[in-house]
């Protein structure tokens, strides 16, 4: 292996990419982006009754909705059988790995005996040391020849040394009888032909880890560098479901999150730099290390994420919001919008995007530049504009008409009105919202009214005086 830092990426195509997943390509991401290095991605879907080009397709949208790039193509595990053959093949060769004969029927009721005497069901093959000589003419599986005495000791740089007694180990199968490869094998050939270096993948995977490496071992393989980490909970500290959150990636799209926030806030979910919640991707590259990684699980939190989003489209570049909105409202399978549409948007976003928490306030925000002539208030704003501010607004008109199209402009003959009646400026606000956004939500009154320009503005507001 080179020097360079390589980290993959390896989910099962059998669903969709859950919060989980998402988090650990991040991490891999963000550990070999951030040292010049390479991240990969290989789909194990040697599972064939449940991987589906669907859920590929979908686990590849979602990590490019991330943007979290890969290098090169990604890897079919399905399609590395042979040689994943060849390396169990070469180990039985080499006496690191022996022939089983034992039928699926002799090992159950081998288990099964032993759990009515209260023993270990941990299965020893008699078939270990037999003489070739000795084997008959029948199927058989290939299993790796595992240490009887001693330790095994997993140096991860999360969890710290973990120690596996080695007569905790079984004798693996690492090629079937049907001659398909073992999961454990296929994963140890593929990150050793891919040359991954560092292995960051959650703590669930932790056992494996010391049955894998009997297959370096036996292979004379350099060993990767282990990073075990926690998995994700719900705010109640259990086991993260549905109903926590445990939601498909693009479903977050879906809810209108925007992607650097999702980085920002599955990078803090278990990973910590000081007491840093806020921060661009430049800066994660740069903080990235696995000495960050807790050992506990982290909690999933909305407000946390509702909280970063606004952050980051507080200080987020107007053109690309608007990219993203778009794209939203694809994944949303909302009608697309019109260049007169987009280019109003844009106009506005540096208002609307301000304490927005998702793409969906942003484009109800938006409704005023959406909406077309002649505005229908809904229910809540219809009863301000009654007899008495259609009156106000038709006094208005004239002195708006003349107006120098300017916020400090406008407000002064707004407040002068308002006072004439002898009432409060945002008394007067409620009839001009309705007025020119047919809602009782909305932007600023002035803000809408700079957005939208005088001919508009004075539009709307003369359809809803009459």
């Amino acid at each position: 292996m080179s020097d360079a830092i390589v980290t993959r990426f390896a989910p099962s195509p059998t669903g969709y990419l859950h919060i989980g997943g998402a988090r650990t390509a991040l991490f891999n991401w963000l550990y070999a982006r951030g040292r010049g290095g390479r991240f990969l991605l290989r789909i194990e879907d040697t599972d064939r009754a449940r991987s589906t080009p669907e859920a590929t397709e979908a686990i590849l949208k979602g990590l490019s909705w991330l943007g979290l790039d890969w290098d090169g193509e990604p890897i079919s595990q399905f399609d590395r059988a042979p040689r994943h053959a060849e390396v169990a093949h070469h180990m039985l060769a080499e006496g690191r790995a022996y022939k089983c004969f034992a039928t699926q029927e002799e090992i159950e009721a081998f288990r099964e005996s032993a759990r009515a005497a209260g023993q270990s069901t941990l299965y020893r093959s008699p078939w270990r040391d037999a003489a070739a000589a000795d084997h008959p003419d029948a199927p058989y599986a290939i299993r790796v020849k595992a240490p009887l005495d001693g330790e095994t000791v997993i140096r991860d740089q999360v969890q710290g040394d973990v120690r596996i007694r080695n007569d905790q180990l079984d004798d693996m199968i690492i090629l079937r009888s049907d001659g398909t490869p073992t999961y454990m094998l296929a994963v140890v050939v593929d990150d050793h032909d891919m040359g991954v270096t560092h292995v960051i993948r959650g703590d669930d995977h932790l056992n494996n880890a010391a049955r894998q490496m009997l297959v370096y071992q036996a292979m004379g393989w350099k060993i990767p560098v282990w990073a075990h980490i926690p998995l994700i909970h719900g705010p109640d500290g259990k086991k993260l479901s549905k109903r926590h959150g445990a939601l498909g990636v693009e479903e977050y799209q879906r809810m209108g999150y925007p992607a650097a926030a999702m980085r920002n806030y599955l990078a803090r979910l278990g990973w910590s730099h000081g007491n840093d919640e806020f921060f661009t991707d430049a800066q994660a590259l740069e903080w990235f290390d696995i000495s960050g990684i807790g050992k506990s699980p982290a909690r999933l939190d909305f407000k946390k994420l509702d909280h970063l989003t606004a952050q980051h489209m507080t200080v987020a570049d107007n053109a690309a919001l608007l990219h993203e909105l778009t794209a939203y409202l694809a994944a949303t399978g909302a009608a697309p919008l019109t260049d007169t549409q987009l280019a109003g948007i844009l106009r506005a976003m540096p208002v609307i995007k301000e304490k927005a928490k998702s793409f969906a306030q942003i484009y109800e925000k938006a409704y005023f530049i959406l909406t077309e002539r002649p505005i229908v208030p809904d229910e809540n704003a219809a009863p301000a504009l009654d007899t008495v501010s259609r009156s106000i607004l038709r006094e208005l008109t004239p002195r708006l008409q003349n107006a120098t199209w300017e916020r400090e402009f406008l407000e002064g003959i707004v407040t002068e009105i308002a006072q004439l009646h002898g009432v409060g400026l945002g008394k007067l606000a409620q009839p001009l919202r309705a007025a020119l956004a047919g809602r009782t939500s909305s932007p600023s009154i002035f803000d809408m009214m700079l957005i939208l320009g005088k001919a508009e503005s004075l539009r709307r507001i003369q359809d809803a005086a009459t």
